[in-house]
């Protein structure tokens, strides 16, 4: 039976990682949570430049978020600052729950000083570093592997070859017992009826419509015409025509098992096997949605090439274009352009796919690691007051 080694949480979830997070809750302590983690090799520094008069949804995503990364299982601990005490006491009474350890520093605690914060801050950094570094790999089986599916610069390889790579993946740690979820609303349009005949149940078949439509109306509301917006000019350049095209591609990626539910940008799914959720294609702000919600892995394809990784949870990236994969070898954790040209099948190239992603959940850095990329893109749904 395949396993990887990964770090047992609490509360039972499994981390492929074990960062220190840091995290500066408000835009005010936004540089001074970057002096702090500057100063701890290693951490991981996350910073939300929004704080007070966000509103309604807005809100409840942050807090959400928020919340999320502070209790994704790649994230050992967490280190959080920020001026908003009462929120911040109430980001670590849920990120609590975890059991992990959770320290947060106020400005107002510190008298508005942030050089006092930046001390306090370091000091009670290197103490979690130092606890977290006591943990150790144990033997987990796949079922506690939670994938998040994405895909950017796509081209007729994404669709063909690479995407569907992904779905075979999804399929296999469903059928093991973990999770998975795919997004990127406005690419099912046009093929969102062939993703609703795999709800769980008529309710969840109504919600991935209804999630469409409501792309739909809010596109239409702003008077914006996703020709030429999406499909966008690198896809259109690379061989794709329409927005149907393009999602029948994208969908693939979600492979053919049932869809439990629906999900809100960054909310955690409540069971496992495979979930949709509604939110963003950009892929910054999509991912970051799927780390939110609990994703220890990230799984993206790129036809034309796209350097983007998250920063909480390793993104393997993975092409099918040949071009591609000779412009850009030091972007790619996997290629398979033999798959493209039809020398290899799809399914003989899944165990190698497979292997891989037990290596990289297992500790094996991908390159977006090895070359410091990564980034947290939350997303955002109005004005401010």
């Amino acid at each position: 039976m395949d396993q990887f080694l990964g770090y047992v949480r609490p509360d039972g979830q499994v981390g492929v990682r074990n960062h220190l997070l840091v995290l500066s809750a408000t835009g005010l302590t936004g540089p001074t949570g970057r002096r702090i983690s500057q100063a701890l090799p290693g951490a991981v520094f996350v910073a939300m430049p929004y704080d007070g008069g966000l509103l309604g949804e807005d809100r409840d995503a942050q807090i959400c978020t928020l919340i999320g990364f502070g209790v994704n299982p790649n994230v050992g601990a967490v280190l959080m600052i920020g001026g908003n005490p009462p929120k911040l006491d109430h980001l670590a009474k849920e990120m609590s729950k975890s059991g992990k350890p959770i320290v947060s520093i106020s400005m107002d605690e510190c008298d508005h000083d942030a050089i006092t914060l930046t001390e306090r801050s370091i000091r009670a950094g290197a103490k979690l570093m130092l606890e977290i570094s006591k943990l150790r790999r144990v033997s987990c089986p796949l079922s506690k592997l939670f994938l998040g599916l994405e895909c950017g610069r796509s081209d007729p390889s994404s669709g063909l070859v690479s995407n569907p790579m992904l779905g075979l993946m999804a399929d296999r740690i469903v059928d093991e017992g973990g999770k998975a979820v795919f997004g990127e609303t406005t690419e099912w349009l046009g093929a969102e009826h062939l993703l609703a005949k795999r709800g769980a149940t008529p309710a969840i078949e109504q919600a991935i419509l209804d999630a469409v439509l409501d792309n739909e109306n809010r596109a239409i509301a702003a008077g914006l015409d996703l020709t030429g917006e999406n499909p966008g000019p690198t896809n259109i350049a690379g061989g794709l025509s329409t927005i149907e095209e393009k999602s029948l591609g994208n969908i693939a990626k979600s492979g053919s098992r049932p869809i439990q539910s629906v999900l809100k940008y960054a909310e955690a799914p409540a069971t496992q096997g495979l979930h949709a959720m509604h939110a963003a294609t950009y892929a910054p702000e999509s991912i970051s949605g799927f780390t939110a919600s609990g994703a220890n892995l990230i799984l993206f394809t790129t036809g034309q090439g796209n350097s983007f990784v998250n920063l909480i949870s390793p993104t393997i990236k993975i092409s099918a274009n040949p071009d591609t994969e000779a412009r850009v070898k030091e972007q790619l954790d996997f290629t398979c352009p033999d798959v493209f040209s039809g020398e290899v099948s799809l399914e003989d190239a899944a165990p190698r796919f497979l292997e891989l992603i037990i290596d990289v959940a297992s500790g094996s850095k991908t390159w977006g690691e090895v070359l410091g990329e990564g980034e947290e893109v939350v997303s955002r749904f109005g004005g401010s007051l």
